[in-house]
């Protein structure tokens, strides 16, 4: 971890403006609170995920459930017991054969944007940014001014108490990984009640049989002439099998996926922000008909580069460390797309996914989502708490987005109690109404709730104080109610770590 400098400071705004909703188009339906975060730590971060809040950039929102238009709700993944669906099995086999034969489907993709229809429905924060940015100065003065405080060090022991649990090994993803493909003939099957021919069979018996064939070439290759165990044979073949399969040897295309950290002060980020800017204007003009004004060079670092996240790293941490990065697909040496990750204590958080147009019809957002789920597994190797996969929303209200409630086995966060729940149990709530709460315990409330509001921690005239002292300090008219309504959104252990910037 970074010790004695991690620490978080935000300004909190309030959510009583609609925005226009990107899923349903309501001019004035999408309702969310709202924080510009000058520097978060990435424990801050997933505690307040962990509440249902999402960072566009550095601005950090948390609809409001009950109020807006398409509730949405935060999903994750259980990495380590994910297995992938047909129609997943069916995405990986496309890449396969587009990168071994180099041959592209037709039409579309299958309808599972991993991407920006998630972001559009983030509420439109520049206005409100640019005035705290005038307000307050640079993010870089107000970490100096929380340096130079004396209060600073009692507060970062807290923040160092609180630190984050592990995380894994290294990530250069491999290029291309081999597979040495055999295909083995099946029987013609039966037709009819003629006994002259063989009996039908089951086209999963003869997949298994495929399979059994399969291996026994394997083992007689490697000279080992044992058969395999039932229970060899009965163990579903793990996700990193398929994404191997997907990737054959000595074909037309090399795919090759690089990570890099979202800084430019690394080298490679360097060497490729402008290939990846131009990517993603591209991609916004083709796929979502964005103007070029609303996807300039300017946009894309706010959108995509611009993070609150600090780098931070622990011995027994992920060899990156944690913060944000760029997960970068080349093919044949260019960048065709890109997914952008956080890396934090318990997960891996998907942000958001770009690519290049002509290569839509592969569904690239499904089978980043797939790569992402088995890097979180990669991880999790070394780092046994980082076990999560997070996919930003789920929003039943909106078709398109149900897709990622394919990624099993999941769960939703309940809206009020902010525990987690299997998707399963949700979707018959969802059916019935656009907001729920899915803890059934009529007595279960916020576990994580700040009782005492003078607790929340205060950056003001270049001091951390408890709210309590503040009030004791500041001359004018009281913002309470608004410190309140703050600390109940980011809970008790965000409130007395976090430093709510006052000016």
């Amino acid at each position: 971890m970074a010790g004695n400098k991690s620490y978080t400071i935000v300004e909190y705004f309030g959510g009583d403006d609609g925005y226009r909703c990107g899923y349903c188009k309501n001019e004035k339906g999408n309702f969310s609170h709202g924080m510009w975060s000058h520097t978060m730590t990435v424990q801050d971060y997933q505690d307040l995920i962990d509440r249902g809040w999402r960072r566009s950039g550095k601005y950090v929102y948390k609809p409001i459930m009950n109020k807006t238009c398409c509730p949405q709700y935060t999903i994750r993944c259980h990495a380590l017991k994910f297995q992938p669906s047909k129609s997943h099995k069916k995405i990986l086999k496309k890449i396969s054969k587009f990168i071994s034969k180099g041959e592209l489907p037709k039409g579309q993709d299958d309808g599972e944007p991993m991407d920006s229809v998630c972001e559009e429905a983030c509420p439109g924060e520049p206005d409100k940014v640019c005035q705290s940015e005038v307000k307050c100065a640079a993010s870089i003065d107000i970490q100096k001014e929380v340096a130079e405080c004396p209060a600073i060090a009692e507060v970062q022991k807290e923040v160092a108490d609180a630190a984050p649990a592990d995380s894994e090994a290294s990530r250069k993803e491999p290029v291309s990984v081999t597979d040495a493909r055999t295909t083995a003939t099946a029987p013609k099957p039966g037709v009819g009640a003629d006994a002259s021919r063989p009996p039908c069979r089951k086209a999963k018996d003869l997949r298994k049989e495929r399979r059994l064939q399969k291996e026994q070439m394997r083992q007689d290759a490697d000279g080992v002439s044992s058969s395999p165990s039932p229970a060899q044979t009965n163990q579903p073949k793990p996700l990193e099998d398929f994404i191997s399969d997907s990737l054959p040897d000595n074909s037309s295309h090399c795919l090759e996926v690089r990570l890099v950290p979202v800084s430019l002060e690394d080298p490679q980020f360097a060497a490729t922000y402008e290939q990846s800017a131009a990517l993603y204007a591209r991609y916004q003009m083709a796929i979502h008909g964005d103007d070029p004004s609303e996807c300039s060079e300017s946009e894309f670092r706010r959108f995509l580069c611009d993070s609150p996240l600090e780098a931070e790293y622990s011995p027994d941490g992920p060899e990156m460390g944690y913060g944000s990065f760029h997960q970068q697909y080349w093919l044949d040496g260019r960048i065709v797309a890109v997914g952008v990750i956080d890396i934090l204590p318990t997960c891996v958080s998907s942000v958001y996914l770009y690519y290049h147009p002509d290569f839509a019809s592969l569904s690239l957002g499904s089978y980043s989502a797939l790569r992402e789920i088995a890097f979180t597994r990669q991880l999790q190797k070394q780092s046994p708490k980082l076990s999560f996969y997070y996919l930003g929303f789920y929003i039943h209200s909106c078709p398109k987005m149900r897709y990622k409630g394919q990624y099993r086995p999941s769960d939703l966060l309940c809206p009020e109690t902010f525990v987690w729940v299997p998707i399963e149990r949700c979707v018959p709530h969802l059916e019935n109404s656009r907001y729920a709460r899915f803890n059934q315990d009529p007595d279960a409330g916020d576990a994580r709730v700040l009782k005492d509001v003078g607790r929340a921690l205060v950056l003001y005239r270049r001091t951390v104080m408890p709210y309590a002292a503040y009030t004791r300090k500041r001359k004018g008219p009281t913002d309470e109610t608004e410190v309140q309504q703050y600390a109940g959104l980011v809970g008790q252990d965000c409130a007395e770590r976090i430093l709510l910037y006052r000016a």
